[in-house]
């Protein structure tokens, strides 16, 4: 008999040290584990941003930033637009099928936007990274082609785009500026980062 009451001791005395190893290590890799989960300065990085395009006139743009990176809105005039029908052939992939940023179904057209008037695209060159500047001026300037219709520069290597974010033909720039999800909340306002409603 005393045998078994020692091995029923024993085997007490391993379950309670063995319940209070548990919750001494659940107490211990909680907080570790909490070290996982974003914070909320993380979690707003990659969070849809909104933009009020109310102000916006025609020929001007505007920027926004979501996940860190600089996005454009350019209002296009009805010259601009026209603009961008003559330069298919000078372009390196006019209907945006290469996959490094391919667009979204809805921006797979000549003007790569939802509405033709307004552009959204995310200014990085393609190339290194690089942010391009503005050359909505047409006409023959430094660094761009003669019958240059407008649209942006990439002043590091000379990389050229159209007002749609096109890349030109012969340039360091492999792709074109990428098209960010985005939908129109009203006609006022655009959210960058979701396309659909939830």
């Amino acid at each position: 008999m005393s045998d078994q009451q020692v091995d029923h001791g024993k085997r007490t005395w391993l379950i309670a040290t063995s319940c209070a190893g548990a919750v001494g290590g659940v107490a211990t890799a909680v907080p570790f584990v909490s070290t996982f989960t974003p914070s909320e300065r993380a979690k707003a990085a990659g969070a849809a941003v909104e933009a009020d395009i109310s102000g916006l006139k025609p020929g001007e743009k505007m920027t926004v930033e979501w996940r860190g990176k600089p996005v454009w809105i350019v209002r296009r005039t009805p010259e601009q637009l026209e603009a961008l029908k003559g330069t298919d052939g000078q372009l390196a992939d006019p209907n945006s099928d290469r996959k490094a940023y391919p667009p979204p179904e809805y921006a797979k057209n000549p003007h790569r936007s939802i509405k033709p008037e307004y552009f959204v695209g995310v200014g990085i060159c393609s190339h290194l990274g690089c942010s391009p500047s503005d050359k909505f001026q047409a006409g023959p300037q430094p660094s761009l082609p003669d019958d240059w219709h407008g649209g942006f520069l990439c002043p590091c290597h000379g990389s050229t785009f159209d007002l749609a974010g096109r890349v030109f033909k012969n340039k360091p720039a492999p792709d074109n500026l990428e098209v960010p999800p985005h939908m129109y909340l009203s006609d006022a306002k655009i959210l960058i980062g979701e396309d659909k409603k939830a």
